[in-house]
């Protein structure tokens, strides 16, 4: 069924998570870092009248890789149901460490709402999805709006305040999440953690789970968690108690865990992955009717 909302014009805007759109993808530079690396930002734009939902997509890689493409699968998905997502590039450790690439997060959902008419977007209420070390700085950013370490980039006229946030396989723990790639011994991991976290104490914190547990004060805006079962990079049960301890602290997670999944699971087409796309579309819908 569609969900009903009002536009800042006044207008019933109806999003229907079972609708199939075309879609027009195009690119516009973000921002420029310190270092003078342009960052470019993705969009994926319903074919419509719109204004539709809008969504920020974070991506993921360690805080050390990758980039906008990321997520290309599930940012496709979402948008082709009739939602405007754009997808950005943010700093990545090996320029800047922390919180570097939270400064690029909070300003681009300032940024997005500065620009989601041009392509159709309602700048009001706009979401986050994030994965792995996207889902990271996701949680913070909801976890912590306004905040003077974050906010360092300046755009007058918006804040980034968000409505919702989607995630697949946040590191909600850095420091349970470093000490698991020890027990592995997992390199590429162990130097990640060391390259952004500097200094080392900031892996505590910039822990969305020690936020909690700290009893910090923190803004705690409806969260999906999708995990895998078979993860052993992000473990599920470290998943299960932020889940657990964000509910406790009043908030809303709806926690699901994808069987046989591993950590980048929504990377690769299949059965987990439509699962996953169906789900987020879902849980905006539904945060769009609250």
């Amino acid at each position: 069924m569609p969900t009903s909302k009002r536009n800042n014009e006044g207008a019933a805007l109806a999003y229907n998570p079972k609708a199939k759109m075309d879609i027009e993808v195009s690119e516009v530079p973000f921002r420029t870092t310190a270092k003078g690396r342009a960052l470019m930002a993705r969009i994926y734009a319903p074919k419509g009248a719109g204004p539709f939902p809008t969504v920020l997509d974070l991506h993921g890689g360690a805080w050390t890789r990758k980039d906008r493409f990321a997520n290309e699968p599930m940012d496709r998905a979402v948008a082709a149901s009739g939602v405007l997502v754009v997808a950005i590039d943010m700093t990545l450790a090996g320029e800047a460490p922390y919180p570097s690439n939270v400064q690029d997060a909070s300003y681009g959902v300032r940024w997005l709402k500065s620009k989601a008419r041009e392509w159709r977007g309602d700048p009001a209420g706009v979401g986050l999805i994030g994965s792995s070390s996207g889902g990271h700085i996701a949680e913070l950013i909801a976890m912590r709006p306004r905040h003077p370490l974050y906010n360092r980039i300046p755009l007058a006229g918006y804040d980034d305040t968000v409505a919702y946030v989607a995630t697949r396989s946040p590191i909600s723990n850095p420091y349970t999440r470093w000490q698991q790639a020890e027990k592995l011994k997992n390199k590429n991991l162990i130097e990640a953690s060391k390259t952004y976290f500097k200094p080392w104490e900031a892996i505590h914190e910039a822990s969305p789970q020690e936020i909690l547990d700290g009893k910090e004060p923190a803004v705690l805006k409806p969260l999906l968690i999708m995990q895998g079962e078979l993860d052993d990079n992000v473990l599920p049960s470290e998943q299960e108690k932020f889940a657990k301890s964000y509910r406790a602290a009043g908030g809303s997670c709806q926690y699901e865990l994808f069987k046989g999944a591993v950590h980048e699971w929504t990377a690769e087409p299949g059965a987990n992955s439509d699962r996953a796309a169906e789900m987020v579309k879902a849980f905006i819908a539904r945060n769009l009717a609250a």
